[in-house]
């Protein structure tokens, strides 16, 4: 694993690791880790060559 991957995987943890259980208190969270993951992925909107902004994320 790269450094840059690992790097990622442990934000992801460390934001694992603040979720409450409650959607609402959560939601920023998630975003968050769903943000890191799509990169962690190398994953992008579909039909576009733009990262992330094309879907607003």
């Amino acid at each position: 694993m790269s450094t840059e991957t690992l790097t990622l995987q442990e934000e992801i943890n460390a934001l694992k690791v603040q979720l409450t259980g409650d959607l609402f208190a959560d939601m920023d969270l998630k975003d968050q880790i769903h943000n890191l993951e799509m990169k962690l992925n190398g994953v992008k909107p579909m039909d576009t060559y733009i990262d992330c902004v094309g879907c607003g994320s």
